[in-house]
């Protein structure tokens, strides 16, 4: 896969997210996912998502660097959200936050097999002080 088919096939993907096009989910997931180690899935990369959805209802990946070189996919996300409640173990409870998620994707056959992801929780701590 060329970086531009790589490019245009994760901004499909950030797309499919920030739509909830859930039943699409799985053209751009691997069956075997993995997110930060853990084993998920197609349903369980989905439920993680709905989850997340379901305590961030204004949940938005923004896209704000992006390189790709097949098979690695480096982004940082921005985001600009409303979490309901505790975020991180940190009381959040409907306060708007902003912060980075800085997460590395691994693909095979053309969807995401792998996820390292790390948040900004110093940035998310800094606006609550």
């Amino acid at each position: 896969m060329t970086p531009a088919e790589l490019t245009s096939l994760y901004r499909q993907y950030i797309d499919c997210l920030n739509s909830q096009d859930w039943d699409n989910l799985g053209n751009f997931v691997h069956e075997d996912a993995a997110h930060n180690g853990r084993p998920l899935g197609v349903a369980g990369y989905r439920a993680m998502l709905e989850n997340d959805y379901a305590q961030i209802p204004d949940l938005r990946f923004s896209i704000d660097t992006l390189t790709c070189e097949a098979p690695m996919v480096a982004s940082r996300l921005m985001f600009d959200c409303t979490p309901k409640g505790d975020f991180l173990g940190l009381p959040i409870n409907g306060r708007k936050i902003k912060f980075a998620e800085n997460v590395f994707y691994e693909y095979r056959d053309s969807k995401i097999i792998n996820v390292l992801s790390v948040l900004d929780k110093v940035a998310i701590e800094a606006q609550l002080s």
